[in-house]
């Protein structure tokens, strides 16, 4: 019970994070956001490509011969390509994104989807061990912050207002605790699922790494003082992960 309990509270810090820390850069300027969130991406980027290729793949790779391991983590990529294409899932990481311009309720939605996501994988590492659900957790927080910034945009210019956008998305995030309980009941149940998902979900971080944010860390820059900084953040990311 004490592991639920730590998978459904580090599922909150995962996904309630973001959200928290990103409702905090509303009441700046826009120009100010624009000129932050790079930062956040660089962050995550490194949070992510940390947690997914020195914890989560080594974590997997004691347990599974390596063909299933990277079998499972082909699998994650592919299946969040599918998602993408198919459920429209795909979020955005600034505030000019024309992704979700239709509809404010697939926002809610998709959110909703990649949060019960969230929660699963992190309450699958808390199930390996709690230092590597804190890990998880931090990225997840991570890549949600400018996430959300960009999600919160999109409803606010679609009418809601701040504190109406603030609560849906809350209610969205909130789906992370419904992951963490269906994947600790599952593993309860049938325990050698556990290392696949950990494949699956160092899949997943990796794909949303390099297919996501990385491309948006390119529109802009050159070699200069924007460029290092991105490198140095993405290594700061890393090193968060590794200090842990």
């Amino acid at each position: 019970m004490s592991l639920l309990l730590t998978a459904v509270g580090l599922s909150l810090v995962g996904s309630m994070g973001g959200l928290l820390i990103a409702s905090a850069l509303l009441p700046l300027s826009s120009a100010f956001r624009n000129r932050i969130v790079p930062w956040l991406l660089s962050y995550a980027v490194g949070t992510l490509l940390g947690v997914a290729l020195l914890a989560l793949v080594p974590e997997a790779l004691n347990q599974l011969a390596p063909a299933r391991v990277f079998g499972a983590l082909l699998t994650g990529i592919l299946g969040l390509f599918i998602v993408e294409k198919f459920v429209l899932w795909r979020h955005c990481h600034t505030e000019d994104c024309d992704v979700h311009d239709a509809s404010a309720t697939l926002i809610l939605i998709g959110g909703a989807l990649h949060n019960l996501a969230d929660g699963a994988i992190i309450a699958a590492a808390v199930l390996v061990s709690v230092p590597l659900g804190i890990s998880t957790a931090i990225a997840v927080a991570a890549h949600q912050i400018p996430q959300e910034v960009g999600d919160f945009a999109i409803l606010l210019n679609a009418g809601f207002s701040r504190q109406r956008a603030l609560w849906l998305n809350a209610f969205s995030a909130s789906s992370a605790v419904v992951g963490a309980i269906v994947v600790y009941a599952a593993t309860e149940t049938l325990p050698h699922t556990l290392p696949y998902l950990l494949a699956l979900a160092a899949g997943s971080f990796l794909y949303v790494a390099m297919s996501d944010l990385i491309p948006g860390l390119h529109k802009g820059e050159t070699i200069g003082t924007g460029a290092i900084r991105q490198i140095l953040l993405i290594v700061a990311g890393v090193g968060t992960i590794l200090a842990l």
